[in-house]
């Protein structure tokens, strides 16, 4: 098991365990975002729910890290059925919305309206629909 793994399991599925310190190893060396990515294929929900949190940090604090992994976040991790990964990846989708190319706001825009389509969770259902909401005041073919 990765150190990172390690550090997100265990403890009260509500809770942030060590998330805030695996965010702090990351900002301190940014080599180790791969290992907080890796996390995200743990078989422990947990773990999944609590690297998706971090990776909201890690992108509120270096957002041009988080677009190294971009395309990974909207392939491998959109394709994730856990709601914690879905309704995360809205918010870093918007926290990364000036950033993204038009393929990848393009593929944003897509997970988000499938996550409306598909999903019963209300946090996917509300972050999806704000974030488009928030999106669709820049965007007319959204609107």
């Amino acid at each position: 098991m990765d150190e990172f793994e390690s550090m997100l399991t265990g403890g009260h599925p509500n809770s942030l365990g060590r998330t805030v310190d695996v965010v702090d190893a990351v900002l301190a060396d940014q080599t180790r975002l791969d290992e907080l990515y890796r996390c995200y294929f743990s078989t422990d929900e947990v773990v999944r729910l609590r690297v998706s949190s971090a990776m909201k940090r890690v992108t509120i604090e270096r957002p041009e890290w988080a677009m190294e992994v971009i395309d990974g976040l909207q392939s491998e991790i959109a394709a994730i059925d856990q709601a914690s990964t879905q309704w995360t990846l809205a918010l870093i989708f918007d926290l990364l919305v000036d950033r993204l190319s038009p393929a990848q706001h393009a593929r944003a825009r897509e997970i988000m309206k499938g996550n409306l389509a598909h999903h019963s969770d209300w946090i996917v259902l509300n972050n999806s629909m704000k974030v488009l909401g928030a999106w669709a005041k820049r965007d007319t073919e959204l609107a």
